[in-house]
Order: structure tokens, then C-alpha cells, then sequence
């Protein structure tokens, strides 16, 4: 019995109608952006596996920091206890966080980084004896799986059975180039009321939403607003941060700064499960009080785990030396020359692209995860040797910075093949994939 079947004997994976898919694939080693399955063939992670490798798979760096961690202190409980890896890495995010950040809390993922952030939000009023409890947020948002992050992502199919357990959320339209006026009147609608605690949103692209794009100067409008009604602002920058919309922080091109950020994803360089939230002082001085019933109650068993800290660590320093940098504006480049090369191809409706996110919009399809086009597009990059995991008619590239030109160029050469399929000009062959191996 092979892995794929012994998987299937065990395994309930997420995001999966078990009873429908396809075996998994088996994947037995990693290097730079290349994944190696059992059965020899080699893929070129396009997706960053979820949007969480940075540097590569395996990277030797990340691997060492890790190993020197592990046999010096695996982990401590962080309550009444403190240990170097977090302490050091707390002061290096707050360092390239934007302005005005000052504390850091550890969770393990991003859904519990925006929970962390909400409750701050709630709590940070009631401490002050107001009763603010209202979220904002964008209508087609996505901000996590459980309950709290659910309430403030967008109503579908994915959260319909728990629709009468989310909290009251007020929506309002993203604030894309044709709707940006709107979205502005519904917030100020909303924060006119004066009962909103917080604006929860995603810094200029909306993931999961089809990598929806909107400009800094529109989210700046937004800020300000909040600001004047005394809203506090939570950017959820789990997808966006560390260099994939071209900064470190897609914050970093406003002007305006939130009270909170929310990390994840790239927070270890996808090496392990990290969360974090960071606040600001007037946040973090809410909750100092004689009296104990004002405490930030939330933790997990494993925060602020030194392991995860010291991989942090090691992605950070990546991060931050030169030869990333140039690659993170080498990507965003090509992604460029890409999208002007595709825009005008027939069926394709619009190419977006921010920094090392480029995402490519058909014009058949919908947008539904439930679409025959995404499975037809999925299956079509996994035969060409590349991860892409379409958004219904929506294909996405967020790549690790290790990404070679050739590697790109299989990338966008396998997405030129599925505008070719959904203009009918191809069927769905099996190409030559030596070049993979390069």
C-alpha cells in the first residue's frame, strides 16, 4: 500500500469533499521552491503552500537555528515565564512592524492572531466602561476558521451551518476602483452610529476573495475615518506581510497606522505554526489595572514556543539580507512584464498584480470554489508540474522568493496553457517536464 492510500485510510484533510477527491499526492521531500513526490515526480510550488514559504523548502539555515533550539529548550509554558527566542523576536518584529506598534502577543496561527485582535478590540472598550462592540469589515473578506475569525470573514457556503453562532458583523464593500466611493459612505454610515469598536481588514488584497486588489490611498480614506469616530483598526497582514506586496508590510504604504496587526503564514517562513498579534501602547495600557478582572484572558498551550520563535528568527534574517530583497523586486517584476504580455489574451477578464502576488481572472467560470473550471485549471498545473490552487476561475501566483526565472517561466507558460483551455484552443495533454528537474 502506498502513502496516498494509506492516507486515505487515516487522514480527513481540509478543504476536501473526502468521499469525491482525488487520492493525495504524496510528497516525501522539499528544496527552494520544488516539492518531490513519492513516485518521482517534481513540482514547483507556485503557491507557497499556502502562502507560507518564503525562502524554499528545507532551507539549511531556517534547519540549523531550529536544531541548535531544539537541544537547548523545546518549550516552556509563557505564562509566568519568558525565554530568549521570544523575547528577541518580539523586539525584531516590532522593529519592521509599522509605526506605533509595541507589544507583541503569541498565538499559534491566523485565525487565533485575528481572534487575539478582536478580543483586544472588545475588551479595550469594556476595560474603559464603553459599551463599543461593533466589527466592520470587508464584505468578501477572509480572516480564519474559527468562530470569532469567521464572524468578521465574508457569509458562504464555507461558514453557511454556523451562520446563527457568528456574532453581528457590519459589512461593507471593498473599496476596488469602481466602488470606492460607496465603501466609503457605508463606513461612515456605520461609524456615525458610534457603537463600532474596531475596522477589521486585509491591506490592500483580499486573499481568498480572488486576490482582490485596492490602492493604499482609498484604505488611508478609510483610516482616517475611523479615527475621527474613535474606531480602533486591525490589519490583518497573515497573507500580506513579510515582502509579498513589494514591502515588508503592506501597511507600509499608507499613511495611517492600525492599532493592531495580525501575523501568521510567512512568520516562520513556513517552517511551523506561529500567530502573533501586535498592538500598540494605548491598547496595551487598557489592560493594566489593579483590578485583575481587566486581563487579556487568552492563551495557548504552546505560545510563544521557542522552537517556532528561533525559526522566526532564521526567516527574519533571510528576510532582511540583500539577496531576498533583490529577489522579492526580481518576482515582482517579472509578475509585471506577465500581466501586460496576458491581459489582452482572449478570455481573460483582468490580471491584478501587487507586488510577488499576481493573480489572473478569467472571464468563464464564476469565482466559486465549487466551479468545474477550477478543478479542469487544477488538475491541468499539477499534470504541467505546478502547484496553482485556482479560486474558482481565478489563478494566483505567490511564490517563494527563492522562485528561479525558469521555474517563473513554467509558472506563467502553464498559465498561458489554461487561457488556452478556457478559449477552447487546448484540450488537457500531458507535457514534457524535464525542465523541472533544472
Amino acid at each position: 500500500m502506498n502513502l496516498a492510500e494509506r492516507d486515505q485510510n487515516v487522514i480527513w484533510h481540509p478543504y476536501t469533499q473526502m468521499k469525491t477527491a482525488a487520492l493525495p499526492i504524496p510528497i516525501v521531500r522539499g528544496e527552494g521552491a520544488l516539492l518531490f513526490s513519492e513516485d518521482g515526480q517534481t513540482y514547483i510550488d507556485a503557491v507557497a503552500s499556502w502562502w507560507v514559504n518564503l525562502h524554499g523548502h528545507a532551507h539549511p539555515y531556517i534547519a540549523q537555528k531550529v536544531a541548535e533550539q531544539l537541544q537547548t529548550l523545546e518549550h516552556v509554558i509563557f505564562a509566568g515565564f519568558t525565554h530568549p527566542a521570544a523575547v528577541t523576536f518580539a523586539e525584531r518584529l516590532l522593529q519592521i512592524l509599522p509605526q506605533g506598534q509595541s507589544r507583541i502577543f503569541y498565538s499559534d496561527n491566523g485565525s487565533t492572531a485575528v481572534e487575539v485582535a478582536l478580543k483586544m478590540a472588545i475588551q479595550y472598550w469594556n476595560n474603559h466602561g464603553t459599551t463599543k462592540k461593533k466589527i466592520i469589515a470587508f464584505r468578501d473578506s477572509y480572516h480564519g476558521d474559527t468562530f470569532g475569525a469567521m464572524s468578521v470573514s465574508a457569509r458562504s457556503a464555507f461558514t453557511a451551518p454556523f451562520w446563527s453562532y457568528l456574532f453581528e458583523v457590519a459589512f461593507i464593500d471593498v473599496p476596488t476602483p469602481g466602488n470606492k466611493e460607496e465603501s466609503i459612505k457605508q463606513l461612515e454610515a456605520f461609524a456615525a452610529a458610534g457603537d463600532v469598536a474596531a475596522f477589521i481588514y486585509e491591506p490592500l488584497v483580499l486573499g481568498t476573495a480572488g486576490m482582490v486588489m485596492y490602492t493604499p490611498e482609498v484604505l488611508d480614506r478609510l483610516m482616517l475615518i475611523c479615527q475621527q469616530h474613535d474606531i480602533l483598526t486591525i490589519a490583518d497582514e497573515v497573507m500580506t506581510g513579510f515582502g509579498r506586496t513589494g514591502r515588508h508590510f503592506a501597511t507600509d504604504y499608507l499613511q495611517q497606522k492600525p492599532d493592531m496587526v495580525c501575523l501568521s503564514k510567512g512568520l516562520t517562513g513556513g517552517t511551523m505554526a506561529l500567530g502573533a498579534t501586535s498592538c500598540n501602547e494605548k491598547i496595551y495600557e487598557a489592560f493594566l489595572h489593579d483590578d485583575k478582572s481587566k486581563t487579556l484572558f487568552h492563551g495557548h498551550s504552546y505560545t510563544g514556543n521557542p522552537v517556532a520563535c528561533a525559526a522566526g528568527l532564521a526567516s527574519m534574517d533571510l528576510l532582511l539580507q540583500t539577496e531576498t530583497q533583490e529577489s522579492i523586486n526580481r518576482i515582482a517584476q517579472r509578475h509585471a512584464e506577465f500581466a501586460q504580455r496576458i491581459k489582452d489574451l482572449p478570455q481573460v477578464l483582468e490580471v491584478r498584480q501587487q507586488g510577488t502576488i499576481l493573480a489572473v481572472e478569467f472571464e468563464d467560470g464564476g469565482t466559486s470554489y465549487f466551479s468545474d473550471l477550477r478543478d479542469t485549471l487544477y488538475s491541468y498545473g499539477i499534470d504541467n508540474g505546478v502547484i496553482l490552487r485556482p479560486l474558482g476561475n481565478i489563478i494566483y501566483v505567490i511564490p517563494p522568493y527563492c522562485i528561479t526565472d525558469k521555474q517563473l517561466d513554467q509558472v506563467y507558460q502553464t498559465i498561458i496553457g489554461m487561457q488556452e483551455i478556457v478559449s477552447g484552443k487546448r484540450h488537457h495533454p500531458r507535457p514534457d517536464r524535464d525542465m523541472l528537474h533544472d
